[in-house]
């Protein structure tokens, strides 16, 4: 299907500009509310398990984590090595998890707005096998 790539970036960025938007009232941005879905998700944590999981660079993660300290949602958790950072959210970081939680579940709800429950389904399913055929390219060139 040609197009496909086109029209899937195009509708992309004009969610990417939605969260934004929704997430600017908070003095975020999509790249610091997925550092706290993380800690929200799995608890306290490395800067590095959050580099690995959305495959960013330590650096970028390290200036996400920065500016979440400044702000007071996360702080860091004192740890046996030095040289590991752990992190986790704090009590402000939970409720603004909550609040933008709640925003964003109302915008998922907008823009799937006339789908069945089985065409979301399907559009997941598609959403997870480009991914996984998108990790099995980047396997390839490595080798």
């Amino acid at each position: 299907m040609e197009g496909l790539f086109r029209n899937y970036i195009r509708i992309h960025r004009q969610l990417m500009k939605h969260l934004n938007d929704l997430l600017e009232k908070y003095q975020l941005s999509y790249s610091l509310w997925q550092v706290i879905i993380y800690l929200e998700e799995s608890g306290k944590s490395t800067l590095v398990d959050i580099s690995n999981y959305y495959q960013v660079e330590k650096p970028s993660i390290t200036r996400r984590v920065h500016r979440l300290l400044e702000a007071g949602l996360i702080k860091e958790v004192p740890s046996a090595n030095r040289r590991e950072k752990i992190i986790e959210l704090t009590s402000e970081g939970k409720r603004v998890y909550q609040v933008c939680r709640k925003e964003i579940t109302a915008l998922e709800h907008h823009v799937s707005k006339g789908l069945t429950e089985e065409e979301q389904q399907t559009a997941f399913q598609f959403l997870m096998k480009i991914q996984d055929n998108i990790q099995r390219k980047e396997g390839f060139h490595r080798e």
